[in-house]
């Protein structure tokens, strides 16, 4: 088993026994996630396929607060926020601005493109190095700002 799967289980021991029941939930939320994308697939995910499904599992729950405020469901948009508290400690530690900026400048460079019509190229050598360490909707729209208009 892989270590990012062995230490989900065991931060869902340790938050069983100090009775942390909302971290209890996510954690187990997760497992059944990668159980379910398993099961699919018939594969044992590598720490490398944990992180796709806590990224997917990310989005989602952004996607989801941007509903609830526009809803004026803010009860609900925190609780969605506080899971993806929990979510991010199990990813990468995220790339800061900066660094975002710097390796969107880097993959621009080196496939050469010119216009947003070459962003699938940029995007193609960004996203494994980025997979949950960075929103990828904000990398996109890094991506669109660094082109000429």
């Amino acid at each position: 088993m892989d270590a990012l799967k062995e230490r989900i289980k065991e931060d869902m021991k340790t938050s069983m026994k100090s009775g942390d029941k909302a971290r209890l939930g996510v954690i187990r939320m997760i497992l059944a996630a990668i159980k379910q994308v398993e099961i699919d697939e018939r594969v044992e995910l590598d720490d490398a396929r944990v992180i796709v499904v806590l990224d997917k599992m990310l989005k989602q729950r952004r996607e989801s607060i941007k509903q609830y405020r526009d809803a004026n469901r803010i009860d609900l948009a925190e609780v969605e926020e506080a899971e993806i508290l929990v979510i991010q400690d199990f990813l990468p530690q995220a790339l800061n601005e900066a660094e975002i900026d710097d390796m969107v400048a880097k993959a621009i460079a080196e496939t050469g493109a010119e216009s947003v019509k070459d962003m699938g190229k940029v995007m193609a050598i960004l996203k494994p190095q980025m997979q949950g360490r960075a929103d990828m909707a904000l990398v996109s729209a890094r991506i669109k700002a660094g082109f000429p208009a």
